[in-house]
């Protein structure tokens, strides 16, 4: 079996609550310097409590009783126009072929074609979106990986022109590509099912600070690291070059929160990785942390796990990275809590057959099955998506859970949607989300405006708990995917 390869227009807001797919547009979203509802006002957290246990409850109350079981596959890497531009009733393709050209940010002119530095790609393409396919199919990998950073995921949204993909990239010219979304296995889902078309993920940049985002609606700190590890500014919050003209823009930021790639002090991490570099054990509230105080039952299943904890990889392709409990003192090495919770993907699989998953379940496959470019390709995680979909489908659980298939962050990669209003964390980029359930709308297109906290919020509605923090105190929690 082979290997599981492979930034600013009109803003998009909510123009009702909860539930509603109006829209209207609204001021810039703030940037990473401005002030905004930040996580700094109550430490590490967006400041949370808003949402009462009494209004979580009368959520309960409306419909979300009847769903049991919570299902949360964690994709990796794409946005919503590179997947999803083609399907019907979404806000796609063609809003996307009239969008702003991309600019060249040393001329401030638009590029006359797209520069490429992807070894698939051919010189010359217009200064457009365009079909990936003819070049790169979906069960190939690419030969480079995209720009996916905090600071530069802002600067590429360019305050909701999100003409500036190319030009702040790695990848240049394959940002603005796009896969036939009919090759997709997961579109067949979103054809049956319900796909939402205005989801956002949660934080600017990569994958590590989304994660955390989606279990804590907050930002993790590192009091005290060294200063190699701090993003150096200038006046307008972007990073400044150094003697060779590469941007100091470390995985945190000059205040010590954490925006970018680096391990926990908690295994597994990788053997080489610096000491002093080592983010400490968090301390803020997790969902995990309030279910557990509610007796819910839950689990954060991960590919490749016992491997990693084994010291092994057996071909898996394990990202450190991707385990956000790790990073929490609860779930540190020895404690009850990662016992009791942290788990290999075989577990989420037996419990699927067996009729025994946990209210609460969280999948994150391993490298070779989660879609990343660059070191794995779409097909075979589209593929190793549907076995886990089927996994419950097929069995016991199937007639009181709601799964929810999404994706971590943008990838890199162009979106023509600009982001709604937020604060200095985000939302980013829009990404793809389905919601598979027997409770979900059929064939429907959710144009409501979600982002990573939604899916937090759910959880947290379904089972009265209180809001972690500001995001997902007000973000709207995917009942209108639902027909109770």
């Amino acid at each position: 079996m082979r290997r599981s390869n492979l930034a600013w227009a009109g803003i998009v807001t909510m123009a009702g609550g909860c539930g509603t797919s109006s829209m209207a547009t609204a001021p810039p979203a703030t940037n990473g310097n401005e002030a905004g509802t930040t996580a700094e006002d109550s430490g590490a957290t967006a400041e949370g409590g808003s949402q009462d246990q009494g209004a979580a409850e009368a959520g309960v109350a409306s419909g979300l009783q009847k769903i049991n079981h919570v299902v949360v596959i964690i994709l990796e890497n794409w946005s919503f126009d590179s997947l999803y531009a083609e399907f019907k009733g979404a806000e796609g393709l063609a809003g996307a072929l009239l969008a702003a050209p991309q600019m060249d940010p040393a001329t401030g002119q638009p590029y006359a074609t797209l520069p490429q530095t992807e070894s698939h790609m051919p010189a010359g393409l217009p200064n457009a979106p365009f079909a990936l396919d003819p070049y790169l199919g979906v069960d190939k990998d690419t030969s480079i990986d995209l720009t996916t950073k905090f600071y530069q995921e802002q600067q590429q949204i360019h305050g909701g022109k999100m003409d500036l993909f190319v030009g702040v990239s790695a990848a240049k010219g394959l940002t603005m590509g796009y896969f036939h979304t009919a090759d997709l296995p997961l579109a067949g889902e979103a054809q049956k099912y319900t796909l939402c078309d205005h989801f956002f993920h949660g934080i600017f940049g990569g994958s590590l600070q989304n994660h955390i985002f989606l279990i804590s609606a907050g930002v993790a700190q590192f009091p005290n690291a060294p200063a190699s590890l701090r993003a150096v500014l200038d006046s307008n919050g972007v990073p400044v070059k150094n003697d060779a003209g590469a941007p100091q823009d470390g995985p945190l930021t000059p205040d010590g929160y954490l925006v970018g790639t680096l391990f926990s002090v908690n295994t597994p991490h990788p053997a080489n990785a610096p000491v002093a570099n080592l983010v400490p054990s968090q301390t803020m509230p997790t969902i995990g942390d309030s279910l557990s105080a509610k007796s819910v039952d839950w689990a954060w299943y991960a590919g490749g796990w016992n491997d990693a904890l084994s010291g092994t990889d057996a071909g898996q392709l394990f990202q450190y990275n991707h385990q956000p409990f790790v990073y929490f003192a609860t779930y540190a090495d020895g404690t009850p809590g990662r016992a009791a919770h942290l788990k290999d993907e075989t577990g989420f699989v037996a419990a699927a057959k067996a009729g025994t998953l946990p209210p609460v379940s969280f999948i994150k496959p391993a490298g070779i099955d989660n879609e990343h470019p660059n070191y794995t390709d779409v097909l075979t995680g589209e593929v190793h998506a549907e076995d886990l979909i089927n996994a419950v489908r097929n069995g016991p659980n199937w007639q009181d859970t709601a799964i929810i298939v999404t994706y971590d962050e943008f990838g890199g990669f162009w979106d023509h949607v600009a982001p709604p209003s937020g604060d200095r964390w985000g939302p980013g980029t829009r990404i793809p989300t389905i919601v598979i359930s027997p409770f979900a709308k059929q064939g429907f297109v959710d144009h409501t405006v979600y982002d990573t906290t939604s899916i937090t919020a759910l959880i947290e509605h379904r089972w009265g708990l209180a809001a972690l923090g500001t995001r997902d105190a007000t973000a709207a929690d995917l009942t209108n995917a639902f027909s109770f």
